[in-house]
């Protein structure tokens, strides 16, 4: 199950997650985004347990995006220990986006 992050919850979400969490920075008029979509959510269904997986609308959080340097969408970064630790850029295919993790 993918969470759906803002900057309320994302320090309880991210930051001090004990899993992995590999995050997804997207938005609704993002044809590439779209794309990915299924992806990101085959991989959250394939790994829940061992990676999280959370989904952050640019536009509506565009302090978070712009706190990790995002340009451009989509962009999928990985967390560990609360810290980024990977990133995609665009659209990649699952076992791309799986070597983030691995």
């Amino acid at each position: 199950m993918e969470v759906i992050v803002t900057k309320e919850n994302f320090e309880a979400e991210v930051v001090n997650s004990s899993l992995p969490v590999l995050v997804d920075f997207w938005a609704t008029w993002c044809g590439p985004c779209q794309m990915l979509a299924p992806v990101v959510e085959e991989i959250a269904r394939e790994q829940a347990g061992k990676v999280k997986v959370c989904k952050i609308n640019v536009d509506e959080q565009p302090e978070l995006a712009s706190a990790f340097g995002v340009m451009s969408i989509p962009t999928v970064i990985l967390f560990k220990n609360g810290a980024p630790a990977a990133s995609s850029i665009g659209y990649r295919p699952k076992e791309e986006l799986e070597k983030l993790f691995s």
